[in-house]
């Protein structure tokens, strides 16, 4: 099978606290086909989607509690330490949890992590050797 990861959903608690966070934080603008039920926030080739935590988990067949690291975090790539710093800084004057202080990394880069307003970690890193297409998409 070709590899294919095309969309990837958060379950969230309040899809409007949510859509809110990651426009002001982040600011990724809401895609066609969002509405009161759902947002799609579009990222080259693949498309981040908000969905409530309690009919996700429905959806899935799984119970909606959550606690603790869940094993997962989501990673926003940067061009620089500075820009990893922004990111970070923006998200947290938005509500986002800290983590993780920006710092240098044992391997080469530089990262940071915060918790968006469900938990969800994520990652903010800058690494000197990876490249990006021209979508911004990174090569590896």
């Amino acid at each position: 099978m070709k590899p294919r990861l095309n969309i990837v959903t958060l379950g969230v608690k309040s899809l409007q606290i949510s859509r809110d966070f990651y426009k002001k934080a982040l600011g990724w603008e809401p895609a066609a086909g969002s509405d009161e039920n759902i947002v799609f926030f579009h990222h080259g080739g693949i498309v981040l989607a908000l969905y409530p935590l309690d009919k996700l988990a429905e959806d899935a067949e799984v119970p909606p509690e959550r606690s603790g690291f869940s094993g997962v975090t989501l990673a926003i790539n940067q061009d620089s330490k500075d820009a990893v710093e922004t990111v970070f800084n923006k998200a947290v004057e938005n509500g986002a949890k800290v983590l993780v202080e920006p710092r240098e990394t044992l391997w080469g880069g530089y990262d940071a992590y915060f918790a968006d307003p469900d938990g969800h970690s994520w990652e903010i890193t800058w690494a000197p050797f990876w490249e990006y297409d021209e979508q911004g998409s990174l090569k590896m």
